[in-house]
Formats: C-alpha cells, structure tokens, sequence
C-alpha cells in the first residue's frame, strides 16, 4: 500500500475562494517569461489553473474555508533561467494591501484562513542563500497564512508550523514521452548528474551543499559503482531508468527535482539531507521507498548501498512501481485523481475546522505590517 492517505478525495471535506487580482500579479509575469512554466517553482501557477476549475471552488466568499490570492511570485528569472527573489516579497505585501482594502475576509484573521504557494529555496524567506534566508525570516505579514512551499527543514526558521510541503514541479508530460520499457535492466548502480561545486556564487567551496556534494565527488569520482558527472546528458531521464539508486544530495536547499524523477523514474532516491521535511510526508511512505544517508556518512556512500539486502531493494522498487505514488508527486493538466494538487488539498482540509481563536476581536492586530528589510517596504 501506498499509504491510504493518497486515495483520499478532498472535494466535498473543502471550499476554497481564489482572489481575482489584475493581471500584473500573474498573468502579464508569466506572458513576459514563459519560461516560468517549465520551472522547477511553477507549482505557483499550475495550482493556480487548477484552482479555478476545481469542484472546490467558491465564488461565494462568505461560505469559503480557505481564500488563496494567485501571485506567481517566483516568475522573475535571468537569461541564464535562474530566479530571483528580490522584487517577491514587496509583490506579495502589494497583493495583501489589495485584498485586505477590497476584501474584509484577510482583516477578520490577519492571513490565518489564506494560504500561499511560494516555491522558493526557502519558501516564504525569500532568498536562495540559507545564511540570508535565515537572517530575513518568513515575510512578517504571511506569519499567521498557511504555506504551501518546496522547502521543508525541520526546526528551520523558514519553515513555519502547518506549512504543507511539497513537489517541486517536474514536466509530467515531459516524463511520460521518455518511459523506457518496464523490463529494462538496471545496470547502473548509482547514478547523478549535476553540480558538486557551485563556483560562481561558492567560490570557497564548504558552502554550497553543505560541502556534500563535494564529498560525492572526492570521494566516489573514479569508483566504478558511481556513474557520476556534472553533464547533462540528453539520455538523463532514460539513465535514471537504468539506475538502481539516484542521489538526491541537497544544494543550496534540501531539495530539488531529483526527488520527483527518481520516484516517476523507480530510482530508489538515496536522500542526502539532514532534517529535511519531504514532500506530502504523511502520503508517502518516503522511509519505505527511500534510503536515508546522513551528511556526514556521504564518505560511506558506497559500504552504506552495497550492504542493503537484495529483498530490501526489491521491496522499495515494487513500491516505487504503483502508479499512485507517482501520481501524487506530479501536476499534471488536467489533473487526476490522487496527483499533488489533490495533496495539497488534502493537506489544507486535514486543517479544518479552524480554530475560533483564529479570528481577531474588532480593532485587534496581531501582524506587524511595517516589519523586515527596508527594500520589502518599497512599494511593488
């Protein structure tokens, strides 16, 4: 079993009312940079079309469980396609000063009936170096909302409580043209292929990854096992395919898409991230189908996967093979049953009833809206 969490059907235990903004919130972004929607943050806008075609979908406000304002906040990339997160956090406080003087349903709680999909590194602190996304924190006005964010650490001041973490986005479509047939062996034992060094922002090198990528590299470079590289090769998805395990060390965050190829590709993931929070948790049975590998054992890599038991191997493979698994780390269009926008609002609807305590006494405040960095201030 898959874990029976991922055959829950959320329509009918939800209402969500989404917020009709001008288009310079969203559309006119993505219009600029279609780029944006082959991005591995593009749940943002995805969960977005979803919502406005979802049986859950209320235009009565009044009867709404949870209200969702569309910002695509993450659709601002260099040419080279990376993004930045600098113009996000005074995007996001424009949409709440709209929706807070046009709407009263943000006043009545300050956020704490609202949720945000903010994919960044590290979701809602909006930066992609920890060091200043930790000395920024959580923009002060999303405090009370419910995020819905790539980035999950434990005990991490990026990560509030009740965040519901999930996929980064992957090209379903994509994926699925690149299946190879089911009996072909898997020949390679450990596959990667990516960055162990990030040399234009991590010149020192401890910096980025933790240094574990580093390790992978020093370690396992000429070991016949490791079929590593920092190529991209065009066969990356059918190698997967053939691989046994996958790495899916952490970068400058805990995740990355890796997580979701190996899993729609049955590469056991061999996951190289101290605390990190996985995508639907209470979904997926991620200890089951995953090997766990603390960053500093990454010098054992190779005692630590050939000493795992043949049967063990075959089990997590068998439970990669079901079809709902995949399904639930995938944004399909249209979407189907049991895929990661029906996680998400699984993820919302195990948070109701909300409390009554989540409602503010006339005249009360609780969110500070002149707090943080000066720049986020600035108006968008």
């Amino acid at each position: 079993s898959a874990g029976d969490v991922l055959e829950d059907d959320p329509v009918g235990r939800l209402k969500v009312y989404v917020y009709e903004l001008p288009s310079k919130y969203n559309k006119k972004i993505l219009q600029k940079d279609p780029r944006c929607l082959s991005h591995m943050f593009a749940a943002e806008i995805y969960m977005h079309r979803f919502l406005l075609s979802s049986p859950v979908r209320t235009l009565n406000p009044e009867e709404a469980d949870w209200f969702y304002t569309p910002i695509y906040a993450t659709c601002d990339l260099t040419p080279t396609g990376l993004p930045l997160p600098f113009k996000s956090p005074r995007m996001v406080r424009s949409a709440i000063q709209l929706i807070s003087s046009s709407w009263p349903y943000w006043n009545r709680t300050e956020g704490a009936n609202h949720f945000f999909v903010v994919p960044h590194d590290f979701g809602a602190c909006f930066h992609y170096q920890e060091e200043k996304a930790i000395e920024r924190g959580i923009l002060p006005i999303l405090q009370r909302a419910t995020l819905v964010q790539t980035f999950g650490q434990r005990n991490h001041v990026c990560l509030n409580e009740g965040s519901i973490t999930i996929p980064p986005y992957a090209p379903p479509q994509k994926m699925q043209a690149r299946q190879i047939p089911l009996d072909t062996p898997r020949s390679i034992f450990v596959y990667f292929r990516g960055l162990f060094y990030d040399v234009n922002n991590d010149p020192e090198g401890g910096y980025y990854a933790r240094g574990a990528r580093a390790a992978v590299w020093e370690n396992f470079k000429n070991n016949p096992l490791f079929d590593i590289s920092t190529e991209h090769p065009t066969t990356y998805y059918e190698d997967m395919q053939r691989a046994i395990f996958c790495l899916c060390p952490l970068g400058w965050a805990p995740w990355s898409p890796r997580l979701v190829e190996a899993v729609v590709f049955g590469c056991i993931p061999v996951i190289i991230a101290d605390d990190i929070v996985l995508p639907f948790a209470d979904a997926i049975p991620w200890e089951e189908i995953g090997v766990f590998v603390a960053e500093e054992d990454v010098p054992k890599l190779d005692t630590i996967l050939t000493s795992i038991p043949p049967e063990v191997i075959l089990r997590k493979q068998r439970l990669l093979a079901n079809p709902s698994m995949k399904r639930a780390m995938l944004f399909p269009q249209p979407a189907l049953p049991g895929d990661a926008f029906h996680q998400i609002l699984n993820g919302l609807a195990r948070k109701l009833p909300h409390q009554k305590s989540i409602y503010l006494k006339p005249g009360e405040k609780i969110l500070n809206w002149t707090a943080g960095p000066v720049g986020d201030l600035k108006p968008w």
